[in-house]
């Protein structure tokens, strides 16, 4: 299976500058040689590894990057400025490659890493540089070369900051439809995700967040049962849970609460330290109750449960408050993640210890 997310863009490194064709004219000096300056080099174009960024998803709208052009060359052997280079920033794991090629051109595995990608175009030359013993006039100089120009493919794995949690049926994949452009697959049965539907959620033009839906982690995950336990390593990176409940499930002999348990005690069970992370109660469908019930529904189940986090109401099938929650989540992860530059802390979780291929 391959969780990746793309993008391809246009580089273009910056024209280098003329070179120019001059002659010295000043006052009281007679027969003025050629002072032709060189023109300026191109600008090149670099990306720079980002640790904040987690998804391409601001390269579906900007697909096009061009560095600046050398400037020519002038009079009094005056070199022309040179181009300035663009710095693009995108996240840590990208694998960078030429579409036309194949070739792969570097891959960024560090914060600040940066990667040539593009080279600015070599400056013209001055006609002072053609001065010789039998051409002491000439006008010769050389125009700039062209940048390089690359269309480039941008492939990085995915991992997931949130990572849905539920039984199955609870409504994950619903919910990742409505948030994302995620298309997992969608049934009234048990077990419907037998892959991981990873999303990329995109609040802003510079803001998104990338949404995993887990299968179902049933009882006895810990131990292999099920299939969630399999794709858990899509969660080393998660730094918030969303426990998703079917508030009105259809068999009305299975109790809400109960699930919920079940899979919290899963999930320590697996890992303490993916335990340990955010975990949002996320009631579901609420849409299918009576409106008159749904608030004392939903009391009751936060009430039985002691939950003492964040719980929101949603339904994800039509996409009532589902935007909401989306922007709630972008600024919480912003957050946890400022509060972790400032730990110096990597906000990962290790499952090295887990056979998870």
């Amino acid at each position: 299976m391959k969780f990746v997310d793309e993008a391809t863009v246009r580089v273009n490194g910056g024209r280098g500058g003329n070179g120019s064709a001059s002659f010295l004219r000043e006052k009281y000096i007679e027969k003025g040689g050629p002072d032709g300056g060189d023109g300026g080099r191109g600008g090149s174009v670099y990306l720079v590894g980002d640790s904040g960024i987690n998804t391409l998803a601001d390269f579906r709208v900007a697909r096009k990057f061009s560095a600046e052009d050398g400037k020519p060359g002038a009079r009094r052997e005056m070199t022309g400025r040179s181009g300035e280079d663009i710095f693009i920033r995108v996240p840590v794991g990208t694998i960078i490659s030429d579409t036309e090629s194949g070739e792969i051109i570097g891959d960024i595995t560090r914060q600040d890493q940066r990667l040539l990608v593009a080279s600015g175009g070599e400056s013209g030359i001055g006609n002072v540089h053609f001065k010789s013993s039998v051409n002491r006039a000439p006008r010769q100089f050389t125009p700039g070369k062209p940048g390089e120009a690359r269309k480039l493919l941008m492939e990085l794995k995915l991992l997931a900051d949130v990572g849905l949690l539920g039984m199955p049926n609870a409504g994950k994949s619903t919910l990742i439809r409505a948030m994302s452009g995620a298309r997992p697959k969608v049934a009234s049965y048990p077990f419907t995700t037998l892959h991981p539907s990873l999303g990329v959620v995109q609040i802003e033009s510079d803001r998104s967040f990338v949404m995993a839906d887990i299968p179902g982690l049933i009882e006895g995950a810990a131990e292999g049962a099920g299939l969630g336990i399999r794709f858990l390593k899509h969660l080393q990176r998660t730094r918030l849970l969303l426990h998703l409940v079917d508030v009105w499930p259809m068999d009305e002999s299975i109790d809400p609460v109960a699930e919920v348990t079940a899979i919290a005690s899963e999930l320590t069970r697996f890992s303490e330290e993916l335990a340990s992370r955010p975990r949002w109660l996320v009631l579901n469908k609420m849409d299918l109750g009576p409106e008159d019930e749904q608030d004392k529904r939903c009391e009751d189940i936060v009430k039985r449960l002691d939950w003492q986090g964040e719980v929101f109401r949603i339904s994800a099938i039509s996409g009532k408050g589902t935007k909401e929650l989306a922007k709630i989540i972008m600024s919480a992860l912003e957050e946890i993640i400022r509060q972790e530059k400032e730990d110096g802390e990597s906000g990962g979780v290790d499952l090295s210890e887990y056979d998870l291929d």
